[in-house]
């Protein structure tokens, strides 16, 4: 055989063709993808035509997911970021400039906060935080140069309920965009672009892909011009998520309305659980008669409570030492949204960069946890929260 009829095993064999079609979406991890000469390449990067060129611009997985997110959103042409820090930073990059301001709940998840705080100043972009359950704080921190508000409908961990009706009119009043964190409260339980959204954003690695095994962020404009701007920001700053998590994300999606169902009810549970054991100071569920937002939970959220319950435990951080080890089938881990249940500790994970008076402004104490709960036979659960927090309560040296 000569040299020019021996096979090349180098890039040379194309994909088999078929006459069926897989059930399962296929994994698709190339870098780059081949065209047909360069006419064919600028009709892609033009729009004339459909494909994909560098991975970093967009991927078949990432498309895929992020249409069915759409699809869940009410919304068209979102994105999939590598992370959901990555699709807030996106979204206020992309449409904020240097000069403008924002507003942002002051509950917000921990690196949030931080990139209100400390990130945006140095780039010069102003920052306010306020109280999203109040709406004249907001009012009170506008300023001639605020172009945009930043909340999330169910505070990270205190589980506060933003209002929202207030805060889509106050936007509407003062021309300004209103972007929506809905990683807690997901599509199941509150669309935000229903009620006067902007832009939609989620951290996809939690409830929506379910299974802590991919991190993964979204985010959507209404306006397609805002939503170009987004998509920019996101392939010039390489925030594209990688085409496996992507895959992974989407295998979660197909079960995503089964367990939130089920993790609500649990959580639900729980919390009356939680609130009938000495030693719990308080228990937060949105859809608790005490909840301080009950009402407004109750008409926001149509009756969906989600699958988050916070609580507080007497005794400090000698407290929350007991109670962690004490709760050994449970997780005990910074995240939320697996299918099983997991617990965490704000005041050493996602508000540790807030010092001690800071975190008890917002209502967490070293003895303040809170739970992502999952799908497991809930008296398992209520057995495992009694025992860990009887061990919590103890007097110490008994």
């Amino acid at each position: 055989m000569s040299d020019t009829d021996r096979p090349s095993l180098i890039r040379r064999t194309p994909w088999p063709e078929s006459a069926s079609r897989p059930v399962g979406t296929p994994l698709q991890p190339s870098v780059v993808y081949a065209s047909r000469n360069p006419d064919a390449l600028d009709a892609q990067y033009e729009g004339r035509t459909e494909g994909f060129a560098y991975s970093r611009e967009g991927h078949p997985n990432a498309q895929i997911l992020a249409t069915k997110i759409d699809g869940m959103e009410g919304a068209v042409g979102g994105i999939v970021t590598s992370s959901g820090m990555a699709a807030v930073t996106a979204a206020v990059l992309g449409l904020l400039n240097a000069g403008d301001h924002i507003i942002a709940g002051d509950q917000l998840y921990g690196r949030s906060l931080r990139l209100m705080q400390e990130d945006l100043p140095r780039l010069g972009i102003g920052a306010t935080l306020a109280d999203p359950t109040d709406i004249e704080a907001f009012r009170k921190a506008l300023h001639p140069e605020t172009r945009a508000i930043l909340v999330e409908v169910v505070s990270n961990p205190t589980l506060r309920v933003a209002d929202m009706e207030g805060l889509a009119q106050l936007a509407r009043e003062y021309d300004l965009l209103l972007m929506v964190d809905n990683t807690f409260t997901t599509p199941r339980a509150y669309r935000p672009f229903d009620h006067g959204a902007d832009v939609v954003i989620h951290s996809v690695t939690k409830l929506l892909a379910g299974h802590s095994d991919a991190m993964l962020g979204y985010v959507v404009a209404k306006n397609p011009a805002l939503q170009e701007q987004i998509t920019t920001t996101v392939i010039t700053w390489g925030m594209v998520g990688s085409p496996f998590d992507c895959w992974l994300a989407e295998r979660g999606l197909y079960s995503f309305d089964l367990r939130f169902d089920r993790a609500s009810q649990n959580a639900a549970e729980l919390a009356d659980h939680l609130g009938g054991l000495p030693g719990v100071r308080r228990v937060l569920y949105p859809l608790r008669a005490d909840h301080p937002d009950h009402n407004r939970a109750a008409h926001l959220l149509g009756g969906q409570g989600g699958n988050m319950v916070s609580f507080e435990v007497e005794g400090g951080r000698a407290a929350a030492n007991a109670l962690t080890e004490a709760a050994a089938n449970i997780a005990f881990a910074p995240t939320l949204g697996d299918i099983g249940t997991t617990l965490s500790h704000a005041a050493s994970s996602s508000h540790r960069g807030l010092d001690a008076a800071a975190r008890e402004a917002i209502g967490i104490s070293e003895g303040f946890f809170r739970v992502s709960v999952g799908v497991e036979d809930i008296a398992l659960l209520k057995r495992e929260f009694a025992e860990a927090v009887a061990a919590a309560v103890k007097p110490r040296g008994v």
